[in-house]
């Protein structure tokens, strides 16, 4: 911890020399140098334990930018125990205001999302989802929604063109709009000391899901999102990432060797899995399982052929 902390320590004495040397009213004080300097440590400190967690031996040195939002971006895991409470009177609208927050392309807000919480249509859910218990445990369930009839019916009541809607792009659109409103969804919700889990599995069986939520035609289901309070009995911890330096380039796309990157990141997700008593299978593995197969997709190999019948043209 004092090795990290002290990689910024050359930083903290420059800022304090430039502070020092100004003149007249700019002058700072010694007493507001050192609560800088304070300041600065702490930052530095607090964000060690946060970095270790999501990546390891493998994580990036970020000086002092840090505060309570990135600690708690670091922090998410996924929940996938519940206790039966449920959310307290305004939580969900809270959620909800906090996803139509996020950025929506030219503000066509082209997504919507189905609220669950009913015990049968959840144990239903969970079954079309691969029987996944954590949907029917959850308190609440959301499921999200490509949603373009809402311009198709304006459209029409309007009596006007909407040739853009056939295209793949503007399905893309409502899939990113949805995307980024869940993960606000999510940040706020780990906010309010709630937890959740994604469920892709929604699109196993996208005809029975959209069945089952009344869905009209130009409304696709995504994917699902589990919340409540996370059992204590069943703890999780945050999961390592790949290296930054395995994901970022600069400028361009650098088509270089991460290797050695990619081994040391295996070697820790192995270990990280073994210490939650999983299969110590690595992350290559699982990578390579879960795309070498057309099994391994479990039905949604057939999603292009789904969205069609829902009325996605996606040309």
């Amino acid at each position: 911890m004092f090795e990290k902390v002290s990689l910024i320590l050359p930083y903290v004495a420059a800022s304090i020399v430039y502070h020092s040397g100004k003149t007249g009213g700019e002058c700072m004080s010694t007493s507001q140098l050192n609560q800088g300097l304070a300041k600065r440590l702490e930052a530095a400190a607090s964000a060690i334990e946060p970095l270790s967690r999501r990546y390891g031996p493998l994580a990036p040195d970020v000086g002092t930018a840090w505060n309570t939002v990135l600690a708690g971006l670091l922090a998410h895991r996924s929940i996938r125990a519940y206790r039966p409470d449920r959310l307290p009177e305004g939580a969900l609208e809270a959620i909800i205001a906090a996803a139509q927050s996020a950025s929506s392309s030219s503000n066509l807000q082209t997504w919507s999302v189905v609220v669950v919480e009913d015990e049968a249509r959840k144990a239903r859910l969970s079954q079309f989802a691969g029987g996944q218990a954590h949907i029917r445990q959850a308190p609440l369930f959301l499921v999200f929604l490509s949603d373009l009839s809402r311009a198709q019916r304006l459209a029409h009541e309007a009596g006007r063109p909407l040739e853009g809607l056939r295209f793949l792009e503007t399905f893309l659109v409502s899939v990113i709009d949805a995307a980024l409103a869940a993960q606000n969804a999510v940040v706020a919700l780990e906010s309010l000391g709630l937890g959740a889990v994604y469920i892709g599995a929604v699109r196993n069986k996208p005809n029975e899901v959209a069945r089952e939520l009344g869905l009209p035609p130009h409304v696709a289901p995504l994917f699902g999102l589990c919340i409540g309070y996370p059992d204590p009995a069943a703890a999780t911890a945050v999961k390592p990432r790949l290296p930054q330096q395995v994901v970022v380039h600069r400028e361009t796309y650098q088509l270089r060797s991460r290797d050695e990157d990619i081994a040391a990141y295996d070697e820790v997700l192995r270990q990280f899995q073994i210490s939650q008593r999983l299969p110590p299978s690595g992350w290559i593995e699982a990578l390579l399982k879960r795309l070498g197969s057309i099994q391994a997709l479990n039905g949604r190999d057939q999603l292009q052929a789904q969205l069609r019948a829902f009325g996605y043209a996606l040309e």
